[in-house]
C-alpha cells in the first residue's frame, strides 16, 4: 500500500513541476465562446457520499490497491473569463459514472455495485496560469445518455459554471437530449478530442466562464 501511495505522490509531484511546460492548449482569446451551461443532473455527490480521497486522480483511491477499470485519460485545460484572462485559484470539480455506468451516488439504484477503485468525484485548483488537470477514465455510457463527464467551476462558494463534457464524434451524441440542444460552436466548446501523448491519452478542454 505504501508503494502505491508513493507512486501516486510522485505522479502528482511530477505533474505540478511540469504542468506549465507540457500543456499545449488551443488558443484562448477575447473571441472565445463562453462555455455553455448544462444541467447538474441528479447524481452530483454530496460531501457525505464522496470518498475521503477527492483529489484530481480519480483512477486511484487512497488505501485501495487496484486502479479503477476503464481507459485511463488525462483531462486538462485552462479556465479563463470572457476577456481571455486566466483564472488562478478556482476550483474545478468533475464527476462521472464508472466503467460499468454506475454513479457514486445513493440515488443510482442500478442493481450492481460501484467500482470501489474509482473515485467517481474529484477536484483540482487552477494554478497561476489558470490550468487544471485530472487523471480519470474515458466516460462510459449511462442508460438513456451519451458518454459524458459532469463539470463544475467554483470561486469560493460561488458557482461560476456547471456543464458537461462529451466525446467528439461519438455516435451516441446525436440521440442525447442535452447534446442536441447545443449549437455547433457550443458542442465544439465542450467536446473532448483525444490524442495520444507518449504513453497516455489526453484531451484538452478550455473553460470560459
Amino acid at each position: 500500500m505504501k508503494h502505491h501511495q508513493s507512486n501516486r505522490r510522485r505522479w502528482l509531484t511530477r505533474l505540478s513541476v511540469t504542468l506549465g511546460s507540457i500543456f499545449v492548449f488551443r488558443k484562448i482569446s477575447a473571441e472565445s465562446i463562453q462555455t455553455p451551461k448544462s444541467a447538474e443532473g441528479p447524481f452530483y455527490p454530496s460531501p457525505s457520499m464522496r470518498t475521503a480521497d477527492v483529489d484530481n486522480d480519480l483512477v486511484k483511491v487512497e488505501g485501495v490497491v487496484a486502479e479503477s477499470g476503464g481507459e485511463i485519460i488525462t483531462l486538462k485545460g485552462v479556465v479563463t473569463n470572457k476577456e481571455g484572462i486566466s483564472l488562478p485559484g478556482v476550483r474545478v470539480e468533475i464527476w462521472q459514472c464508472d466503467i460499468n455506468g454506475k454513479y457514486l451516488h445513493t440515488g443510482d439504484k442500478q442493481n450492481f455495485p460501484h467500482d470501489t477503485a474509482f473515485q467517481g468525484f474529484g477536484h483540482d485548483i487552477t494554478n497561476e496560469n489558470g490550468e487544471y488537470t485530472f487523471r480519470t477514465i474515458k466516460p462510459s455510457k449511462y442508460p438513456s445518455r451519451t458518454q459524458h463527464i459532469h463539470v463544475k467551476v467554483l470561486s469560493g462558494e460561488k458557482d461560476l459554471l456547471t456543464t458537461q463534457f462529451y466525446i467528439d464524434g461519438e455516435p451516441n451524441n446525436k440521440n442525447d437530449f442535452l447534446f442536441r440542444k447545443l449549437s455547433e460552436k457550443e458542442a465544439a466548446a465542450v467536446s473532448m478530442r483525444f490524442t495520444q501523448e507518449g504513453d497516455h491519452t489526453e484531451a484538452v478542454v478550455n473553460i470560459v466562464v
